[in-house]
């Protein structure tokens, strides 16, 4: 089930396009990290979702709902925290948050203690909002996201500027919340090695468009480090490496080439006994990416931070 599916979204500015022809989808109890360099559009697409600015072109599918009024009730079902968000310096976090309850029109007096726990946040007393560490400051943002108990929840860069322990914090409340609660999130970053630990599926994006989507076990796969030999006879070479090398970590790539998962160290035992047994090798290198190295090629070249 979609949560969330754009068609051909479009923002303008002039002659600008910050978002161009956007088509995604975000399904049922995804963490879905939307990923791109600074201004590449992560966050004009976030306000167009949570309608803090609207589509030029397009259209929007919320909670399967299309129409204006739809649309309105279901961002009802939906918490979000885009830019900084508007918590009022000399306020407490119980009372920042009871606050935004009220206006909100929460009838559940316990949803402030309820958020605040979740987000470890219920022993911070009569401390106001602007003596909160960055990090505190951050989880108070999170908790406002959670106070209408949302099934869907938007973060715009939520670990930025966090330091190491902050980071590890906010990663495991997100990865809890979804666990726990089954709540669908949309995350944007450009901290791809952070990312890479929670999300379950990606979006890259830009220069506007969306350039890719794809799952953790297909990104995991474009990642993985793996020597590429390439044959004359792919069957009779499975054969020798798992009959004479005794490894299985092996998959058939069209007619010619075999990617191996194993001997990166003692590659030359491979080409050795490949030609020992009949099998001719054309090539043999090492090809795969780290996770920066993948987006940076994708992107041709150029980096995301």
């Amino acid at each position: 089930m979609n949560i969330l599916q754009t068609r051909n979204i479009t923002k303008q500015y002039g002659k600008t396009k910050a978002v161009d022809n956007v088509s995604m989808a975000i399904q049922k109890g995804d963490i879905y990290g939307l990923i791109g360099k600074n201004g590449a559009g992560k966050t004009t697409l976030m306000r167009m979702i949570t309608a803090l600015t609207f589509a030029n072109n397009g259209e929007l599918e919320l909670f399967g709902q299309t129409s204006e009024s739809g649309l309105n009730n279901a961002r009802r079902r939906m918490g979000s925290v885009v830019e900084t968000p508007a918590l009022y310096p000399n306020l407490t976090a119980q009372q920042n948050l009871e606050y935004y309850r009220i206006l909100r029109g929460i009838p559940d007096k316990s949803a402030v203690n309820n958020a605040l726990q979740a987000v470890k946040l219920t022993d911070t007393g009569k401390k106001k909002f602007k003596n909160f560490s960055l990090g505190m400051k951050q989880r108070l943002g999170l908790a406002l996201a959670l106070l209408n108990n949302p099934d869907f929840i938007i973060l715009d860069e939520p670990i930025n500027g966090l330091d190491p322990m902050g980071i590890v914090e906010m990663r495991e409340m997100i990865k809890n919340l979804n666990a726990e609660r089954g709540i669908t999130f949309m995350i944007s970053s450009h901290i791809l090695s952070e990312l890479s630990l929670i999300a379950t599926r990606y979006g890259i994006i830009h220069d506007g468009r969306l350039i890719k989507e794809l799952t953790e076990e297909e990104l995991r796969e474009q990642c993985q480090r793996c020597l590429s030999v390439k044959v004359d006879d792919t069957a009779k070479c499975a054969n020798i490496l798992e009959t004479v090398l005794n490894t299985t970590k092996f998959k058939v790539v069209g007619d010619n080439e075999i990617r191996l998962y194993d001997y990166f160290d003692n590659s030359s035992e491979v080409t050795f006994q490949l030609n020992a047994n009949g099998v001719r090798v054309s090539a043999l290198s090492e090809i795969g990416d780290n996770l920066e190295d993948y987006f940076v090629n994708l992107i041709g070249g150029e980096h995301c931070a």
